[in-house]
């Protein structure tokens, strides 16, 4: 049977989508894999505050065909790749909304075993690059999912000194202070990484549970 690989992300200006994409990319290349990117939904104070923005109103309508995510998506998925920009160093309040309706699936623990990961934009190389990835952790742990990185060994390139996305943690971008900033290779290349390894650690997850 094929492994599902869902990939449910929040974007305001479309750095994350393009992220979203490229992790699709990757998932994808990976034999007997089906792919699902799904969008979280926007707020409505939020779509309220930001609708004055050309910039947000034009990258919401390039992902206005993504289909919302939903509880069935992620029952549906042997792996989830979440994805969103960063709040302060943390996820943003559409993403941790969303986890916060799981109340159901966490009760039968319908999420427990299945790979996980995360993937995130942020302004600034110092923006959250790492601690957003680390504290979105925490309720994905108490849901039962199993974490997946983006080690060195496949990702030499994010050895770098310069001022580009890219942790151990989970593939990252920098859309910086103006948000004129779009990904660039190396970190289209830690989302495709990310993808790869995402459906192929799911696949065997699910054949572990299967052969139970």
């Amino acid at each position: 049977m094929a492994t599902h690989i869902l990939i449910p992300y929040y974007s305001t200006y479309g750095h994350t989508h393009t992220m979203a994409t490229a992790v699709h990319e990757g998932a994808a290349n990976v034999p007997d894999t089906e792919v699902r990117l799904r969008r979280i939904p926007e707020l409505a104070e939020a779509r309220k505050a930001l609708e004055g923005q050309d910039a947000y109103q034009q990258a919401q309508e390039q992902m206005a065909d993504v289909a919302r995510a939903t509880h069935d998506d992620l029952r549906w998925a042997d792996g989830i790749a979440w994805g969103f920009p960063t709040r302060y160093g943390n996820m943003p309040a559409q993403a941790k909304q969303f986890i916060d309706t799981t109340g159901a699936l966490w009760q039968k623990g319908e999420l427990e075993g299945k790979a996980t990961g995360i993937f995130t934009s942020t302004a600034t190389i110092h923006g959250g690059q790492e601690t957003t990835i680390l504290t979105a952790l925490v309720p994905l742990l108490h849901l039962g999912m199993i974490f997946v990185g983006t080690p060195y060994g496949e990702n030499p390139h994010i050895l770098t000194t310069e001022g580009e996305g890219g942790t151990p943690y989970g593939p990252t971008t920098l859309a910086g202070g103006d948000g004129s900033r779009q990904p660039i290779e190396n970190e289209l290349k830690t989302a495709r990484n990310f993808g790869r390894r995402l459906a192929r650690v799911a696949g065997r997850l699910k054949g572990l549970g299967d052969a139970g």
